[in-house]
């Protein structure tokens, strides 16, 4: 568990409490560090908001154990909600059960291929298929399955490297976990 107090209001002011609801969508706003076009919610890894007696508690699934963007998340979620005047944050971070790609929203998805990054495509690789078996993955530029993996590494360690031969544009693939 992570927990992060930030300022708290000047003595005597108070303001309404905003609901989950609106919490929801403000966090909604906060972008992915690594994957801007994406936000935390539509990321999946936003499990949980729910008002406690400390303040607001965020339960926050990292997309693996070793994320390196980590820490940039957990400030960016304590910086926008505190931009909205939620001053006591406690972050919650749940290991368990572990974060997946089935997680990311279909609008997140949309928002994923529109930047050109193709999303995952659940039941391959070690979505349940097995890591012998090559995806079909679909160009996010011109839609061809006629693709390949250059490297199973790229830009970040949750995508890999692919290149589409019918339109010859490189791009990456967010891996299924």
């Amino acid at each position: 568990m992570v927990t992060t107090t930030v300022c708290t209001p000047a003595a005597g002011q108070t303001a309404p409490r905003p609901t989950e609801a609106e919490i929801w969508t403000w966090l909604d706003e906060v972008p992915d560090p690594e994957i801007p076009v994406i936000s935390l919610v539509d990321l999946g890894i936003i499990r949980d908001v729910a008002w406690t007696e400390e303040g607001l508690a965020v339960t926050v699934t990292p997309t693996y154990s070793g994320c390196p963007a980590t820490t940039v998340i957990n400030l960016d979620i304590v910086a926008a909600l505190a931009a909205r005047g939620i001053t006591d944050v406690r972050l919650v971070k749940r290991l368990a059960p572990a974060w997946t790609t089935a997680w990311i929203s279909d609008k997140g998805r949309e928002k994923l291929r529109a930047y050109g990054i193709a999303p995952p495509v659940e039941g391959t690789a070690a979505c349940g298929v097995g890591a012998l078996v090559t995806p079909e993955i679909a160009c996010p530029r011109c839609g061809s399955v006629e693709t390949r993996r250059v490297s199973q590494f790229g830009s970040t360690p949750c995508k890999a490297s692919w290149v589409c031969d019918a339109c010859a544009e490189p791009f990456d693939y967010f891996k299924c976990i």
